[in-house]
């Protein structure tokens, strides 16, 4: 399981990992919102190519799944999927909670997403990143009564708040989870879109 490519296509930004034994390409751009689905599969190309790696020597896909960006999130299952299934291969589904857990050493700590307009997407994880507060959307004020220390991507003004970088994190994650392969993967959701909440009955 030392062959694989990992993408992150859940937030602003857009990360594409591929690992070939000790070779790692990383490719991290801070800021292609609304591009994903343009830019994906070059991305996805230019990183396959630098680590001399072809999708059939894959032993497994990564995506992240969310919470984050509706459409980014699908773009990125979608992308991991399409390789999957050409190349008979599983998938790894890593969350941004997990993403932000796997690279923080305190014993007890909150993963923050923004999810815009002054709300959160928040996670609580204790020792051995055993979940101890489920995933919520949380309004700001919620977030900031929270009395442990907090990490997320973005540059937030929250009390004892510590920003990481998501490039990096990716391929922590991947790694330390990937013997949780599965044979399907799907969103994380904890909330419904806007399109889905606007509706009517």
């Amino acid at each position: 399981m030392n062959n694989f490519l990992a993408i992150d296509t859940s937030s602003r930004y857009l990360t594409v990992l591929a690992v070939k034994g000790e070779k790692i390409v990383l490719n991290h751009l801070p800021d292609c919102a609304m591009k994903h689905s343009v830019i994906v599969m070059g991305e996805v190309e230019k990183a396959l190519k630098q680590a001399s790696l072809t999708p059939s020597e894959c032993d497994f896909f990564a995506a992240v799944t969310g919470p984050g960006s509706f459409t980014g999130i699908r773009i990125g299952i979608a992308t991991a999927k399409g390789f999957a299934l050409g190349a008979d291969k599983p998938l790894l589904p890593v969350t941004s909670f997990d993403l932000l857990a796997y690279n923080v050493t305190d014993e007890n700590f909150y993963t923050v997403i923004d999810a815009a307009h002054g709300y959160y997407y928040v996670c609580g994880y204790g020792k051995d990143r055993t979940i101890t507060f489920q995933p919520a959307y949380l309004s700001e004020s919620r977030v900031c009564a929270l009395d442990a220390p907090l990490y997320g991507f973005e540059q937030l003004s929250l009390p004892n708040y510590t920003r990481l970088d998501a490039g990096k994190c990716l391929y922590t994650a991947v790694c330390l989870n990937k013997g949780k392969t599965s044979e399907t993967i799907s969103a994380l959701y904890v909330r419904k879109s806007q399109a889905e909440e606007g509706r009517k009955c």
